[in-house]
């Protein structure tokens, strides 16, 4: 089993050439994709085509946060999760670009910790130069039990350390395998049953295809440097994600 816990497919990166892309992912061994909720209802749709092999999330993107209107968004996003939805999220906290003012930014992650609560959903979790602020919400959603992510780690032992001892997980996207990693420290640490892996495509493809759109497909590539530092298999690393993921978002078991 292979699964990518993190994928944005259903934007206009991948509309000329969405089903040869998910070909070309279970050519390579992916055998279940989470698609992120970019919109109320494009992953949502995206999903529902495939739904042995898709799973979806919806939530509200830190970068959107002033966008953001519980009136208005809050029921879209319930329905959503009556529609099936895996996970709130992606959300989170982004001081790096604070496309959205901060304390919006803090108001959207709060309403969505507490969707997460009362759906008893994991959360997806973004976050960017926000340490302080993304581990005291994070301590605080876990102690109401809302399990989650991490997604795309590249943060300090610290924050890593805070998640894990809570139970949550930690995902590793490509960033791992450029020249300007220095995160193997964390990815020791992480304990087995608390690791993901994924690709966030389009973003952030993985050495050797590197400068290219990314894609589930390119998902071995992390696999492969993840069980190297790990001293591990492939095979292996790639099981042991999968069952997390599984287990994390409540997903149709698969097999390759």
């Amino acid at each position: 089993m292979l699964i990518d816990s993190h994928a944005h497919l259903a934007g206009d990166r991948f509309a000329v050439d969405r089903s040869d892309m998910l070909k070309r992912a279970w050519a390579a061994g992916v055998t279940h994709v989470v698609v992120i909720g970019d919109s109320m209802t494009a992953a949502r749709d995206l999903a529902r085509t495939d739904p042995s092999r898709l799973s979806f999330t919806t939530g509200v993107h830190p970068h959107d946060a002033h966008t953001f209107d519980a009136d208005r968004d809050l029921p879209r996003l319930r329905q959503l999760i009556a529609d099936g939805a895996v996970a709130i999220g992606e959300c989170g906290l982004d001081y790096y670009y604070d496309h959205s003012p901060r304390e919006l930014q803090l108001q959207a992650f709060q309403h969505q910790i507490d969707l997460a609560r009362d759906a008893a959903l994991p959360l997806v979790v973004h976050t960017r130069q926000a340490e302080e602020d993304t581990t005291r919400m994070l301590l605080a959603a876990a102690a109401s039990g809302v399990p989650g992510v991490l997604h795309c780690f590249t943060g300090s032992p610290e924050l890593a350390h805070a998640a894990i001892d809570v139970g949550w997980c930690i995902s590793i996207s490509g960033i791992a395998t450029f020249r300007t990693w220095e995160r193997d420290d964390v990815l020791a640490m992480v304990p087995d049953e608390q690791l993901l892996v994924e690709t966030d495509a389009p973003y952030l493809a993985p050495v050797p295809h590197r400068g290219k759109r990314n894609e589930p497909a390119y998902l071995p590539s992390t696999v492969e440097y993840v069980a190297r530092v790990r001293h591990t298999s492939p095979q292996s690393l790639a099981t042991l994600t999968a069952l997390n993921a599984i287990r994390l978002f409540r997903l149709p078991v698969v097999s390759g």
